[in-house]
Parts: C-alpha cells; structure tokens; sequence
C-alpha cells in the first residue's frame, strides 16, 4: 500500500514538526547563550536520496545551504568509503563541503528500518568559537580559512549508539569554551536522537512503504504548486548590482541577471567581483541559499520547502568569484554579511517581476558583535547579531529592530549576557530617525551599547552599509546607515564597521544599526501616523520636516 493523499499530507506535515522539535531538543539541552537564548541553529528531513521533504522554519542561510551540504558530504562518504551505518552520525564544519562557515557545525544521522536506509536527519548550529586568530572566530584579519578556526573534515561524532570521545575532545580542546562545545555539539546529537525517534514513530504507524510513498508525494505536490505560483512572476530579463564594504575601504561588486519565465527562474551571477583574500567570500551553499530564500518569499511559504519547491530554479555562478570561492580563502564572513547582500541584489533584481510583493531594502546586515577574554573562571567568548529595519513595503510600515533576510535569531536577553560575561549593556533599544521615509516607512534600526567591565577585551565587529544605505523604493528614502562609536576617556571616537579592537576597563562601544528603507513618496504619508512615529520616539519633529520637504 501507498496510502491515500490525505495520509501522506499527514505524514509530511509531521515530518514539519519534528524538525521542529529537533530545533527545540537541540535549544533545550545547549549550553551556550547563542543556541540556548539566540536559537542559531536549524534542522531538516531529507529522503533516502538526500532530497529535502521538510525542514524547521530556523535561519534561511543554514536552511539553504544544508541540501547543497548534504549533497557534497554523500559525496565524500563513498569516496572516502565512510559508511553511513545503523546508530552513527557524521560530524563536519568544512565549508567547501557543508556550506556556511566554520563556526556552524553540521550534524548528519541516517534513519534506518529494519535494516534499510530510509531518510537522513542533518541539523546545524552555530558555535560560538571554534578557535583562530580572534575570539568568536570571524575576523577580517583571517587570511585563510585555517585561519578562521579548526576545520573539522568529515568523521564519526556517534557510532554504535555512543560518542566518539576523541572527536569531541579534540573539537572542544581547539576552542576558547571547551565547556560550551562540548554542550552545544552533544546537543546536536540529542536533536537528531528525537528526529530518528519520530521518523521510526510514523514508521511503525503507516509502515515503510506508505512512509516513502508519502515522502515522494511531498517532493512532487510542492514542485507542482511552484510551477503554478510562477504566475505571480512577470516574465523577463532583470539585472541589479550592489556593493559590499571590502576591508580596505574597496568596493566588492555583486551582479545578476535573472531570467524569468513560466517555466522558472534563472539566475546569471557573471560579473560578480572575483573572490577576495580576507572572510568576505560566501561558498557556493550560501549564494545557493541565498536565492532559495528570496525564490520561497515570492512564491508563499505555505509551498512546502523541499527539493520540488526549488527545482524551478537554475543558478550559474563563475568559479572564483566572492559568490563561488575556492578553498583555502577564507568564508566566515561571507555567510553573514555577504548573503545578506546577495539577498538585497535578488530582491532589487525582481522588483519589477513582482511589484507587488517586494518591499525597499532591509537593514541589510547581520551586524556581528563578538567578544572574548579572560576572568578568574577561565577563558570566555561570546557572539551575537543585532537586528535591523525591515524596508517599507507597497501597503505597510518596515518592521521596528529585528534580524532580516537570511538569518532568523532571537536577540540575547541582556540578563544573560550580563550575568554570564563581564560586560554592562547601558543601552539597548530602536534607533531614532533610522527609519527611511516614505509614504510607508521604513522599519527602524537598533541602539546597543557594551561597556567592558574587566578588560582586556577582544572585541570584533563584522558589519554592512556604513557607506551604501539601504535603499527605498518608488520615491521612498534611504534608511540610516550603520556606526559604531567607541567611547574612552570621555572621547568619542568613530570605528570601521569591520574592527577587531583590545577595550580595557570602562571602554563603551556603541552600535547604531540601519534602518529600513521607505516605500513611496514621503509627502505622501498620512500626518497620524507621522505623529504616532513622533510620539513613539521613533521620530524627531525636526527630521519629519526634513522628510517631507524632501518628499
């Protein structure tokens, strides 16, 4: 038996929240503030095949590139004759292998019945450090990618239902927090514990055939409703360019032609500036990532994401370019910031394909803030992203001070941080007159500052748009553009938005994130909601003026 249309929606929607419990068994049993309070982390069901049949709704980059990943890592298994066997698991954080960048972790298990493979179970954390030249272990001083941190090739992190202690050790002992590592990747493996465990449950429940059956079903049903909703794109041939702050004050350039048509998508990224030697290169997962995300935010989430839902789509992107780099240049930046910016170049692309879909540009930045030093206690490190703008958008306002594109985070509640590292957060909270004006404006940014209470401190910023605002669209303003400002002794001083700085005690460092940009003409925007933007403070009556002269 097969099983009815109505089973297999069951089972593929089942296949939904157990991934999403993954992501919650994975949160739940973390160690550090990143996983545990920021939920960097994502997981997916693939078939026997490696095909995607569901995936949790965690963070676009890791979500996108895990196929890509998968795909390779089955790939160096038969070539290195690495057997996927009952009750084993595979570790590896290479990004020329698993896409992303050193500091994500991806955790591959094979589902078996009876025997018999039947699905695979992969999810990713980000771990805060992984070792290299700075803690947190993305900085544009890298060189490298084994600069960047340890590079762990594929190996066996469970077998025979048990740790592999020396891989985990080895893996802990490279890091500034082997306490955190050791917590976080055995959280991973508890993850991928409670997927197998519901996949065997459905198993056992329909039996393997209709399980499969289901499983195909799933891969087909969202191919077919991709093809239909390529209707809401209009026909033909659109190009765009933007621009990456390079660490020298250069300019890195991003370009694509995307082709569309009623049969699908294709993306041309000739033109593209060649790779870079310092982590502002994004492997080939993340560029792939990257355009799967902008393809499932035109279409509708409610497609389920599996490998039908993209099959539409064809991306060529030359080889040695800051979108395809070749190993060893360094990556770790490039997950972040540079797929926030490829997103940015998809969206700017298509805007006319979908004008009434596609909002002005977000914040367009993961704003990476990453310390690390030493107390009584040892060694600590630390890592989180700080939330935009969302750009305004054909009928609405940019959402207010939350991460965009192609990351999904919480933020860290500042309790956390202060009770766990020795640092004092004076200020947290959305940016006045950030916001790009519109007759919808943009969302506004976030205002967050660090004081370092015991020094020294190693203190990294990794960020975008300090030169090139996020734009708006259809008479819309910019939004405001990134700062970082450092205060010591009194004197303020502007920083880079990519540093790498030693604080001492009393050190305050301010991060001021941009803004949205804004849909429409300014002058077009009704007074009421000027006054609530006013009255919320979000808005001073001097830069209202402004805007509407501008308008």
């Amino acid at each position: 038996m097969t099983g009815d249309s109505v089973t297999k929606q069951l089972i593929g929607r089942a296949l939904q929240f157990a991934s999403e419990e993954m992501g919650l068994a994975l949160r739940d049993s973390a160690y550090s503030p990143n996983i545990k309070e920021r939920m960097d982390h994502s997981a997916a069901v693939f078939d026997s095949s490696g095909r995607l049949v569901a995936q949790a709704e965690h963070i676009p980059v890791h979500l996108g590139s895990l196929p890509w990943g998968l795909a390779r890592l089955l790939e160096y298994c038969g070539k290195e004759r690495l057997e996927l066997e009952v009750g084993s698991m595979l570790v590896s954080n290479d990004p020329y292998l698993t896409g992303t960048h050193l500091n994500d972790l991806t955790v591959l298990a094979p589902v078996h019945h009876r025997g018999r493979l039947v699905a695979y179970l992969a999810n990713k954390a980000h771990h805060s450090d992984v070792g290299g030249v700075a803690p947190g272990s993305i900085s544009m001083g890298a060189r490298t990618l084994f600069e960047e941190g340890t590079v762990l090739e594929p190996t066996y992190l469970w077998r025979r239902h048990g740790f592999v202690t020396s891989v985990v050790d080895s893996f802990a002992r490279a890091s500034r927090t082997p306490r955190e590592r050791r917590g976080d990747i055995k959280a991973q493996v508890a993850a991928n514990i409670t997927g197998s465990r519901r996949l065997s449950g459905l198993i056992e429940r329909y039996g393997a055939d209709v399980f499969s059956s289901a499983l195909r079903y799933r891969v087909s049903h969202s191919e077919a409703l991709t093809k239909k909703r390529l209707d809401r794109l209009t026909p033909g041939v659109y190009r765009s360019e933007d621009y990456l702050e390079g660490a020298n004050g250069e300019e890195v350039v991003l370009r694509v032609r995307a082709d569309v048509s009623p049969s699908g998508v294709k993306l041309d990224y000739a033109g593209t500036s060649t790779q870079v030697e310092y982590p502002l290169n994004a492997v080939l997962g993340v560029t792939v990532s990257g355009a799967f995300y902008v393809l499932r935010c035109l279409l509708g989430s409610d497609i389920p994401a599996t490998h039908g839902a993209f099959s539409c789509l064809s991306i060529r992107v030359p080889l040695c370019s800051v979108l395809n780099p070749t190993r060893p240049h360094p990556v770790g930046a490039g997950n972040v910031e540079t797929s926030q910016r490829n997103a940015d170049l998809l969206f700017r692309a298509l805007t006319t394909s979908a004008p009434s879909i596609i909002p002005a540009a977000a914040g367009g930045s993961m704003n990476n803030v990453m310390m690390g030093g030493r107390t009584a206690q040892g060694q600590w490190a630390f890592y989180e992203t700080l939330g935009v703008g969302l750009g305004g958008g054909p009928s609405w306002d940019g959402v207010d001070g939350i991460q965009s594109n192609m990351t999904n985070t919480m933020n860290t509640p500042v309790e956390e941080m202060e009770r766990s590292f020795p640092v004092m957060v004076t200020e947290y909270g959305l940016r006045p007159d950030s916001s790009g004006a519109g007759k919808w404006r943009g969302g506004s940014g976030i205002v967050r500052s660090y004081k370092i209470l015991q020094g020294p401190v190693v203190f990294t910023i990794v960020a975008e748009r300090s030169k090139h605002r996020p734009w708006g669209l259809l008479g819309g303003l910019e939004g405001a553009h990134t700062e970082v400002v450092l205060v010591r002794e009194g004197v303020r001083k502007p920083i880079p938005v990519k540093s790498t700085l030693r604080l001492q005690k009393g050190d305050e460092l301010t991060v001021r994130t941009a803004g949205g940009g804004g849909y429409g003409s300014p002058s077009e925007r009704p007074s009421d909601r000027t006054q609530r933007d006013i009255a919320s403070g979000l808005l001073t009556r001097k830069s209202a003026k402004e805007y509407r002269r501008a308008g």
